[in-house]
């Protein structure tokens, strides 16, 4: 594949990821973001063609979410800028069991692209990256997530399976639910990670309203408050606590298990009380 491949939340957690790995493969890579060369930002449709320009294939991460209102539009627009630069391969990252990401999948699909869905569980690095890594190094995560078990992903395994759809033929019109292979409770997640560090690690279940209450104290904008407040009531319920099997689909392997990722990340540093995060 001669031209670029643009990778829009290419310094995010799966986007970056995904970089590293093309480039490592000697392929060219463009990385979309704020600071990208064009520069791409999905509040400035102005920036869309540009960054689209000249690249071949595209990894699509939408921000905030694409649980968010507006996303199936936006979606619809991207592909269509990127269609009619010549850009017809689509990877797109959605959010399983949240109704507007699957409304931007059927936009996609219905765009004209040679488009993949990679619909992912919640990442493993939730964990090791951001709030909830200043928690647990903290020694306690206090979140409103009840017993529900998550088939926890790793963003890894995501990059892995991205980078195949955007550079391999056969992953075109496919849908990837992409988990873990077991469902854990965050009770059980901290228990993974306390035996990774030898550390002890709590878990304390706290209300929803609690929870937001806290996050808009902290100073986090309103709709970031909203999305983690519908992640939390809505889309983490049992009716997706059952691991699938898009890894094993699209790579032929499992995908990683929760205490692997606990061992390597805690090796890594990421929980280090004395290492800011």
């Amino acid at each position: 594949m001669n031209q670029e491949i643009l990778v829009l939340g290419g310094t995010g957690k799966t986007g970056r990821r995904v970089v590293e790995r093309l480039r490592a493969r000697a392929l060219p890579v463009r990385v979309g973001s704020r600071a990208g060369e064009p520069p791409f930002e999905w509040e400035d449709r102005s920036t869309w063609a540009p960054a689209l320009k000249g690249a071949s294939a595209a990894y699509v991460s939408f921000y905030p979410d694409l649980a968010v209102p507006g996303a199936p539009e936006a979606i619809g627009e991207l592909a269509a800028q990127a269609l009619a630069a010549g850009c017809r391969r689509l990877v797109l990252l959605s959010g399983r069991g949240e109704e507007e990401a699957q409304r931007a999948e059927r936009v996609l699909a219905e765009s004209g692209a040679e488009w993949t869905v990679l619909r992912c569980s919640w990442f493993m690095q939730n964990f090791s990256e951001g709030n909830f890594a200043e928690s647990v190094a903290a020694g306690e995560l206090a979140l409103p997530a009840g017993d529900v078990r998550t088939p926890f992903v790793d963003a890894d395994d995501i990059a892995d399976v991205a980078t195949a759809a955007l550079t391999e033929n056969g992953h075109a019109g496919r849908v990837y639910e992409l988990t873990g292979a077991r469902a854990l409770t965050h009770a059980e997640v901290v228990e993974e990670i306390g035996r990774a560090t030898g550390r002890q690690i709590s878990y304390v279940q706290i209300p929803l309203e609690a929870f937001t209450a806290a996050l808009a104290d902290e100073g986090l904008p309103a709709d970031v408050v909203g999305l983690l407040r519908y992640l939390f009531a809505e889309v983490l319920v049992d009716d997706n606590a059952d691991p699938a099997d898009g890894v094993r689909r699209a790579l032929g392997r499992d995908p990683r298990d929760f205490a692997d990722f606990a061992r390597d990340a805690a090796r890594a540093g990421a929980w280090d009380r004395s290492v800011a995060i």
